[in-house]
């Protein structure tokens, strides 16, 4: 795996541009199976992963039909899940708030509803061999493995100049994987994922020296990864969103709760992805030791709402990319207005007493 939040934030956005706006007529009715469940689609944003956990646990034990609905996971259209969503070809996705925000500015109706991860897990390596790079100011001068996405750009420039550089990279883009364009020589740094990526490093190598956007000045939560649907889904269906986002609610606090379980549901049901076990255990075990979903006892004291939109957290980095003009509307000109999170992102559908839920 690569570093997913460029091409599903930004690359998937651009290729989707001319379409974005086109309403497909196919998602207005949901049917019923022969168990009189009602039949829903959810759209992956990626391979199968530790990100998609809960939508596997929540259909495992049942919660989907606990609610009255039959949910069909399907893999991510080449356009991106969100335009799926936006277009009514799926009725839920696994997206983040920042690509509701990106998708906003070329004028598609996205919401999010559920906002399962609370703080950034992503971090900007390069091969610890690299003995020239111990900072992001060694950046400087050196190329980035890049998917071409201006907000990673802004990211990246930001950390260099906050550590004393100043903010100069070549760039090349990104072959099989990150991984390999390090290893290869074609670059000296890119972005990952502490969750996954970084997890792949740690167990099969090769060893990295990353450094993490929090602690150069990047403002906010940028991976605000949860399940987007659209506002005519809202609108036209408000009760069928609901039991699907409690449903899924309860599929990813039971996975925060029994992260092995978790991970074995998630290698038994999405085969296809080929996943290995152990390497799945860790990943949901680096979440849970990093609070990633949420610090836990502010969940256990009722605090904090599972899966909570963090409207301030995402609000900063949306500011932070608007002046670094990062955001362009659907004719490519640079739009300096940022997104606003309160009208992107809703929490009226969640759960608010999850105690005794699971």
């Amino acid at each position: 795996m690569t570093f997913r939040r460029s091409l599903t934030r930004i690359a998937a956005a651009a290729a989707a541009l001319c379409s974005v706006l086109a309403v497909a007529a196919c998602g207005g009715a949901h049917s019923a199976d022969a168990d009189g469940l009602r039949r829903v689609t959810f759209m992956l944003s990626w391979a199968p992963d530790t990100n998609h956990i809960g939508v596997y646990v929540a259909s495992n034990k049942g919660y989907y039909r606990d609610a009255g609905l039959d949910v069909d996971v399907v893999a991510v259209a080449q356009s991106g899940a969100e335009q799926a969503v936006n277009n009514g070809v799926a009725d839920f996705a696994l997206s983040n708030l920042t690509n509701v925000g990106i998708y906003a500015t070329k004028g598609a109706k996205l919401k999010q509803v559920m906002q399962v991860q609370q703080k950034t897990s992503a971090i900007w390596c390069a091969l610890a061999s690299n003995t020239a790079i111990q900072s992001p100011r060694d950046f400087d001068g050196r190329t980035f493995a890049t998917f071409g996405s201006s907000e990673s750009d802004a990211v990246v420039r930001r950390m260099i100049e906050t550590d004393g550089g100043k903010g100069d990279f070549d760039k090349v883009t990104v072959g099989t994987s990150t991984f390999a364009t390090l290893t290869s020589g074609r670059a000296d740094f890119g972005g990952f994922y502490s969750t996954w990526e970084g997890v792949q490093a740690k167990m099969n190598g090769p060893e990295l020296r990353c450094f993490t956007e929090p602690d150069y000045g990047v403002p906010g939560n940028a991976d605000s990864i949860g399940v987007i649907t659209s506002d005519r889904l809202i609108d036209d269906d408000p009760d069928l969103v609901r039991r699907f986002v409690q449903a899924t609610q309860r599929g990813y606090l039971y996975a925060y709760e029994h992260g092995d379980e978790a991970a074995s549901i998630l290698v038994h049901d999405a085969p296809e992805a080929n996943l290995d076990e152990a390497f799945v255990k860790e990943s949901m075990q680096t979440i849970v030791d990093g609070q990633y979903w949420g610090e836990r006892k502010r969940i256990d004291d009722g605090d904090l709402v599972f899966g909570a939109i963090d409207y301030n957290g995402t609000q900063s980095y949306f500011d932070f990319l608007a002046e670094s003009d990062a955001y362009a509307d659907e004719n490519g000109q640079v739009v300096h207005q940022a997104p606003q999170s309160r009208d992107l992102a809703t929490d009226e559908f969640l759960a608010t007493d999850t105690t005794d839920k699971q």
